[in-house]
């Protein structure tokens, strides 16, 4: 069942501990997959990283859900981070999230080899791989060129996500 309302809010400094719980839900795993997961250093290398001004707070239907971080890059946005809480996951809100992105500029974002969900997920809403290395996938989503060329939202819905 698909949520009755999904936002972005900007997040706050006091929206930095929510953010590492929510990163180490959805992705602690897949870290400790390939590098291991020490909670101590985590959480120093978050404290350092957590940038306010470049985070956007998913909430839905009122209840913080996530996090999303989308920078302007040299020809392209780049999608640095989507994590949604795992409650909040396989319900299409970071299907909807991301296909709000996908408009008139290349998109492009890096998924860890070891997460072959988000990749899958990504293939289905247009990406291709640009890339690879053992760590790392670079994908690109771009804006149709041809007439008639497929769009995002021609897709499915999907509830992997």
């Amino acid at each position: 069942m698909l949520p009755v309302s999904i936002g972005l809010r900007a997040a706050t400094p006091a929206d930095g501990d929510f953010c590492f719980l929510v990163h180490r839900a959805a992705m602690s795993a897949y870290v400790a997959a390939v590098w291991g997961w020490a909670e101590a250093d985590q959480l120093a290398l978050h404290h350092r990283g957590f940038d306010p001004s470049r985070t956007r707070i998913v909430t839905v239907d009122g209840r913080d859900a996530g996090l999303v971080i989308v920078e302007p890059a040299p020809g392209h946005l780049y999608l640095g981070r989507i994590e949604l809480l795992p409650e909040f996951q396989g319900r299409g809100i970071g299907s909807r999230l991301i296909r709000d992105l996908l408009r008139d500029e290349p998109v492009e974002l890096d998924v860890l080899a070891v997460n072959p969900r988000a990749r899958a997920l990504y293939r289905r809403l247009g990406f291709r791989e640009i890339r690879r290395d053992e760590v790392r996938t670079r994908m690109r989503w771009s804006p149709r060129t041809e007439k008639g060329a497929a769009t995002p939202e021609a897709a499915a819905p999907d509830r992997t996500d």
